[in-house]
């Protein structure tokens, strides 16, 4: 027994006990994922409650004065601010959180693949945000508030401008992960990157077809500054699998 352990590398030996895992402990390990990712979210919503704000000074700028109509409302407001900027500060610790729980499940390749990919979504995810809240955001702001006559003057609310701010930019925090998306499926094989290369032009047509639908203008110029970085996302993608899954294979 100690000699076939010998003629196996420290790295498939690890793998096959890892695999090894009975339903309690896999039930006991799940319990343990959702309990660190709750205490993560509970830590980043107090630090974002904490600098809230601030937080709100930097969300609030582009529109100037805001009311709020109901008694409740401002504080509603911050509680879903508080929420999510949990969420983002947490982000990266749950994304290894559940890492861990699926690591057993992943051999040694692939737990490199997932553990490389971690860092680079979360910074594809901010960069999309921001990239929403200092270009698309301020263009849409300005296309809508456009519409009001001489004598009718803009009376935002809180709620409003907040719910229509988060509607555009938490969107690109996951547009821009469309090449971790498209890597993950050719380097699983599911998504062959001849498919990719043959479909080159319809994915371009349908990226402003997509972006039509979310940006809430129907102006092209803020259409294009989604569908734009999304078809250099998508070249990206295209180079990405050329390099990894080729080595993949190699």
């Amino acid at each position: 027994m100690n000699r076939q352990q010998n003629d196996i590398s420290p790295e498939l030996w690890q793998d096959n006990i890892d695999r090894d895992m009975s339903l309690a402990e896999h039930l006991s390990e799940l319990r343990s994922c959702i309990l660190k990712v709750l205490a993560y979210l509970a830590v980043g919503m107090g630090i974002s409650f904490y600098f809230i704000r601030q937080i709100m000074d930097i969300l609030t700028a582009p529109a100037g004065q805001l009311y709020y109509m109901r008694p409740a409302e401002a504080f509603m407001i911050y509680m879903k601010i508080t929420l999510l900027g949990g969420l983002v500060l947490a982000l990266p610790f749950m994304l290894y959180e559940l890492y861990a729980f699926i690591k057993p499940a992943l051999t040694l390749r692939e737990k490199r693949f997932t553990l490389c990919s971690i860092p680079i979504v979360v910074v594809l995810f901010l960069g999309g945000m921001l990239f929403a809240y200092l270009l698309v955001f301020p263009r849409a702001l300005e296309f809508f508030l456009g519409f009001a006559a001489d004598k009718v003057n803009p009376l935002l609310s809180m709620e409003s401008y907040l719910d229509f701010m988060l509607m555009l930019v938490v969107p690109f925090g996951f547009v821009f992960n469309i090449p971790i998306l498209i890597l993950l499926l050719a380097y699983l094989q599911l998504l062959p990157v001849k498919v990719l290369k043959r479909y080159h032009k319809h994915v371009i047509l349908a990226a402003f077809i997509l972006a039509a639908f979310i940006t809430p203008t129907p102006d092209i110029i803020t259409q294009s500054l989604l569908a734009l970085p999304m078809v250099i996302l998508y070249e990206i993608s295209l180079l990405a699998c050329r390099v990894f899954v080729k080595n993949k294979k190699a």
